[in-house]
């Protein structure tokens, strides 16, 4: 390669464009999408939508993309944030699965959701939790945000009916 061959100052180098594939497995390495996910990714950068639509056929008969492994991780990384399984299963929804493939994904979750609203708990008011009526409100006003259960907040929050 001379000098003049080399990009100067002013000087651009030429972008190649890439196919709706590319594109698409670029999106994927960075992190799992679900099928409507990516499929709205790549409409929303250009690509028609028969052709983004083909591309995720494409990259998920080669296993790049799978509902499946989307939704699992997914689960797993909400439950190890500090969400419920409520918001996660409303989550889920908005991805565009079926109820099937949203149980199946809450069913591969290995944890205790009522010890991950403790934990939340903990980290929030401290090891010894809410001391007193207007902290576990507050604990619980935070874990129902979360998507957190009844019977998982009064058990985070150690409440008392008879309080």
């Amino acid at each position: 390669m001379n000098d003049s061959d080399a990009p100067g100052p002013g000087r651009k180098r030429r972008v190649r464009e890439q196919t709706p594939v590319q594109r698409a497995l670029g999106l994927l390495v960075r992190r799992e999408h679900s099928r409507k996910e990516l499929t709205r990714k790549l409409t929303s950068r250009g690509i028609e939508d028969e052709a983004a639509k083909a591309a995720v056929d494409k990259l998920t008969e080669a296993g790049w993309q799978d509902d499946t492994r989307f939704a699992e991780n997914l689960v797993r990384m909400r439950a190890n944030t500090g969400y419920g399984p409520i918001h996660v299963r409303a989550e889920l929804g908005t991805h565009g699965l079926d109820s099937e493939q949203i149980t199946a994904a809450m069913d591969t979750f290995e944890g205790d959701w009522t010890e991950n609203a403790r934990d939340l708990v903990r980290r929030r008011f401290g090891e010894a939790g809410p001391q007193d009526l207007v902290q576990r409100r507050k604990a619980a006003d935070l874990l129902a945000r979360r998507g957190f259960d009844g019977d998982s907040i009064r058990r985070a929050t150690r409440y008392d009916p008879d309080d």
